[in-house]
């Protein structure tokens, strides 16, 4: 397994732009009462810098690893959610639900369905369950179904993340900790977005919501370059 030491060292570097660009974001901190094109830029040029980090790894290195791609096209779908949320307010609110569940797919099948780990499913199936019937009361119209649809889609992602964690038979990596971790801030940070819109208002809410959102899509993009690790293994041996 590789060192945390040497993954900082290999990987830092190349999220340089990644943590300037979130910087930037926070130190504007541009309303959202007045939308444009430079606040969608902004918001989006952080995962736009996680597009540049995959590409940092080389083409040769997508090409070869689907689960790469997949994240990647992940990460473009997630650009275009985050671009229609700027004009949520507009009616781009069900735009940018769909373009964050096709995201989730991309995930899900990123991380695979080995192993099964029925413990965890279930666990997240509960934490999903329970997050529907708290806002179900505050939900109307389509988004009584469209909300479950996006839960059951971002819980299922949740559930391969946390599946691939096995710290009990020592059987884990840091990327597979970095899907984890990734996985559930990316649940908080939308929870955070369904109560914040439909039931109350959360304190703080945007910054929570972006800065678990931002953390968690930098942990997914760091969960696959352990195919880079071990292709350079294989090659070495």
């Amino acid at each position: 397994m590789v060192s945390p030491v040497t993954v900082v060292k290999s990987e830092g570097p190349k999220l340089v732009p990644f943590f300037k660009a979130t910087c930037v974001y926070f130190v504007l901190w541009l309303p959202t009462s007045s939308p444009s094109w430079f606040s969608a830029l902004i918001k989006c040029l952080p995962i736009f810098c996680l597009w540049m980090f995959l590409l940092a790894h080389g083409f040769n290195f997508l090409g070869a690893s689907s689960n790469a791609r997949k994240i990647f096209a992940g990460l473009v779908f997630s650009a275009l959610g985050d671009a229609f949320l700027i004009w949520q307010e507009q009616g781009y609110f069900v735009h940018g639900l769909l373009m964050f569940a096709i995201t989730h797919i991309l995930y899900s099948s990123a991380f695979g369905m080995k192993p099964i780990n029925v413990t965890a499913g279930l666990v997240v199936t509960a934490v999903s369950s329970v997050s529907y019937m708290l806002l179900y009361p505050y939900l109307s119209g389509p988004f009584t179904y469209l909300v479950a649809v996006y839960i059951g889609l971002i819980g299922f992602m949740g559930w391969r993340a946390v599946a691939g964690l096995q710290l009990a038979n020592d059987l884990w990596t840091w990327t597979k900790l970095c899907a984890c971790l990734g996985a559930v801030l990316f649940m908080v940070s939308d929870l955070t977005i369904a109560v914040n819109k439909f039931c109350f208002p959360v304190p703080h809410s945007r910054a929570i919501i972006m800065a678990t959102y931002y953390a968690a899509q930098m942990l997914i993009s760091l969960s696959v370059v352990e195919c880079q690790d071990a292709g350079t293994a294989r090659k070495r041996a």
